[in-house]
């Protein structure tokens, strides 16, 4: 039953935070907001689009071979972490709708360097840099405890370094090179995924001069 309901809940989501987001957004500005993540072959840009998509490949396939018994779930799991895990799935979607929709225009998939957006630093984004992101794992995580499984984990972890590449190496320095300093402040005291937790404590030369 929780692999079913992880299952409908897991389309549902992407369904909302990609399919239905892209088509308001699209609807608002003209544009879908799809950027891609894509880059040179072997780059970071290009190891966290990988793995991006293969987070989302695999948290959609561990429910489905659960279901159909090919891939076991851990049996010593107690019951209760699943409704535990429903709840972390059902709250991360809301968190991943609200963050977008205070993204207004500025919502991206993606990142084109020619393209200059507003800074949001108000909502949820005045408590973490990447509000999405971190309510993207939390979804994942609930997944992991609804349908434990190495596969749900590979996803898990699969998620976290390609958001972690794509943070860390392709929109923060786009982020840097666009807004200067008033990013570099904000960075300065807002978390990059948890509040209070990956704050740029120093800036580099290069930074300074911006």
């Amino acid at each position: 039953m929780a692999a079913g309901l992880a299952l409908g809940l897991y389309g549902a989501g992407l369904v909302i935070m990609f399919g239905f987001r892209s088509w308001a957004h699209r609807r608002r500005t003209g544009s879908s907001g799809f950027r891609g993540l894509s880059g040179p072959s072997g780059s970071c840009e290009w190891w966290g689009g990988v793995l991006f998509a293969a987070a989302l490949a695999l948290g959609a396939l561990s429910p489905v071979l659960a279901l159909s018994g090919v891939v076991g779930v851990y049996a010593w799991t107690p019951g209760w972490l699943s409704w535990v895990g429903l709840l972390a799935v059902i709250a991360a979607i809301a968190g991943v709708l609200i963050a977008q929709s205070g993204m207004g225009a500025s919502w991206r998939i993606g990142v084109d360097a020619d393209e200059r957006t507003d800074l949001v630093t108000t909502g949820p984004f005045a408590k973490v840099r990447n509000p999405i992101f971190s309510a993207m794992i939390t979804a994942l995580l609930g997944m992991t405890l609804m349908v434990p499984s190495v596969l749900t984990v590979a996803a898990l972890l699969a998620l976290v370094v390609a958001v972690e590449l794509q943070v860390r190496f392709v929109e923060e320095p786009y982020l840097v090179r666009v807004h200067g300093m008033a990013y570099l402040s904000y960075a300065r005291t807002v978390g990059r995924f948890v509040p209070g937790l990956g704050r740029l404590k120093q800036l580099g030369a290069e930074n300074r001069r911006q």
